[in-house]
């Protein structure tokens, strides 16, 4: 058999230390959904919430028992006992323990400035705080991982007073010391020296947990576990309280492909890139593209010579396997893909993957749209109909008659919007008027409405964002825009997106919709062209 991978822990403080990110907020059913996930993945440690700070955190450690969790052990957090209280009297304690949880964290001083200028207390009590707290959780059962807070800073200030808080908590039977970057302002050579400097001196496991003030916490956390640490503490996507926390996405996939670690349960790897847009979706945040092997676009390429590499041999420009982590490979159209970017795009699907004068033309083409303002990176559907049209591949779907969007606003009352379309669709003349929440709403939905007897499968598009760019500010109100909208179709459960260009912001905008009804429709054809092929040549072999 072969040998065993080491087993490095995951301790997720999304639901806590997370949730001091500017702008995130946590329902309680937020927070159960994300524990079930986290558990579902593999993550050892989910830290609920400090019981005593609100009744939604102590709701939660409630709530929570329902889930009956597979792999993780639920934590909740809290202080060492006040100054001058002793255990059994001190409100936090009491929390700690009605929390039920089978693992506590508690947070203690480390650094002698804090102990003196903060608390007002002598390093003496501080560190009897210490061990009275960390002693009475274990009495009672639990098991105690001491959070030294600031610890390199405090170690760098006063090397023996941060050393003696760390053994204090040992000697009292905490099972786990974490060594926190609080402030986030170390960096590696620091983190290396300061846990090899403590390392002989205890006998308990060490974690880590840093912040990301300086821009390393990654590197650091890295670092900390090849100095021998053997638990990382962070949140999902690195969300949390001014740079955020150490992204625990990007922490496990170097755990797992770069030092051969074992993390998460066996599949969990391949599956990260699901469990960070979960969390996005839930925290309502906007999914970071640049975001280490599960962000968008992490495993782009938009420069010819990298794509035509890529094609060749994907390690040339990729250093793992984008399905390693449950991402895909994607090559954004542009004018500085070349004939490579526009054969991997579109050589299959178009039948042009070993045409190279072909390529090129679709190229050419790609880059006098650009030199009008479009873009088509995010907007790949538009790519595939302006190659279908150079190609001769594509045919219209109605005529257009006129369309018309008007705004009326009477005194106070919210400006009313009303669109007309007039189509001609298989020589049928369609009028319609719609109403809506916006002109691209009210004009979406009278092309839906004008189009749905004749081909019903509009009905499953949706449109989910729109997005809008001035191209040539300068030009002041005569300026161009550039409308990108991104549709869902709800029946093949695709996501696309379209793009479209004009001085006219209603017009760039009718360009976009109409990409996206003829995609669609477009595609449908397709799809059914074959489905019928398949079906003919099964029924020729029999």
């Amino acid at each position: 058999m072969p040998p065993t991978k080491p087993r490095i822990e995951l301790y997720d403080t999304t639901l806590r230390d997370g949730t001091q990110g500017q702008n995130v907020s946590l329902s309680l059913q937020d927070k159960l959904l994300i524990a079930g996930r986290l558990d579902e993945f593999g993550v050892d440690y989910i830290e609920g919430g400090y019981p005593l700070s609100n009744e939604k955190d102590s709701a939660f450690f409630r709530e929570v028992r329902r889930l009956e969790l597979k792999h993780a052990k639920v934590v909740a957090f809290g202080m060492t006992r006040r100054k001058g209280v002793t255990p059994d009297k001190d409100d936090g304690m009491q929390a700690l323990l009605a929390s039920e949880t089978p693992v506590v964290t508690i947070v203690g001083k480390t650094w002698d400035l804090h102990v003196r200028e903060v608390l007002g207390i002598t390093e003496k009590e501080n560190l009897a705080m210490i061990a009275d707290s960390v002693r009475y959780c274990v009495e009672h059962g639990r098991e105690v991982i001491y959070d030294a807070e600031h610890f390199f800073d405090g170690y760098a200030a006063n090397p023996e007073f941060a050393l003696q808080t760390l053994l204090a908590a040992e000697r009292a039977g905490a099972s786990c010391l974490c060594l926190c970057d609080t402030n986030g302002g170390s960096l590696p050579d620091r983190v290396a020296e300061f846990i090899d400097a403590i390392r002989p001196h205890v006998k308990v496991k060490l974690a880590i947990h840093c912040h990301n003030d300086a821009g390393v916490a990654v590197a650091n956390s890295l670092t900390a576990v090849q100095h021998g640490v053997v638990q990382v503490q962070g949140t999902i996507n690195g969300i949390g309280e001014r740079c955020g926390n150490v992204d625990l996405t990007t922490v496990a996939a170097n755990l797992a492909l770069k030092l051969d670690k074992d993390v998460l349960v066996p599949g969990g790897l391949k599956r990260l890139t699901e469990l960070s847009r979960y969390v996005y979706e839930i925290v309502n945040q906007v999914p970071v593209d640049n975001q280490p092997y599960v962000g968008n676009s992490a495993f782009a390429h938009k420069g010819g010579m990298h794509v035509h590499a890529v094609r060749r041999v994907t390690r040339s420009y990729e250093h793992v396997d984008p399905e390693a982590v449950g991402n895909s490979r994607r090559v954004l159209i542009s004018e500085l893909s070349g004939a490579s970017g526009v054969a991997e795009k579109m050589g299959k699907k178009l039948n042009v993957d070993s045409d190279k004068s072909i390529q090129r033309r679709l190229l050419k083409r790609l880059q006098d749209a650009e030199n009008q303002g479009y873009v088509f990176e995010s907007a790949e559907a538009s790519f595939e109909l302006l190659c279908r049209k150079e190609l001769g591949r594509y045919r219209p779907f109605w005529e257009l008659e006129h369309w018309r969007a008007v705004a009326l606003r009477n005194g106070a009352t919210e400006p009313d919007t009303e669109v007309i379309v007039k189509l001609r669709v298989n020589g049928k003349l369609e009028h319609h008027v719609s109403g809506g929440h916006g002109p691209v709403d009210a004009m979406a939905t009278a092309l839906i409405r004008a189009l749905r007897d004749h081909y019903p499968a509009v009905e499953h598009v949706r449109l989910i964002d729109y997005k809008v760019r001035v191209i040539n500010p300068r030009a002041a109100t005569a300026a161009r825009v550039r409308v990108t909208i991104e549709f869902r179709d709800n029946e093949t459960h695709e996501i696309f997106s379209t793009v479209g260009v004009s001085e006219n912001i209603i017009e760039a905008s009718w360009i976009a919709l109409v990409d996206g009804i003829e995609y669609k429709l477009i595609n449908q054809e397709d799809a059914a062209r074959k489905a019928k092929a398949k079906t003919c040549a099964r029924e020729a072999a029999k």
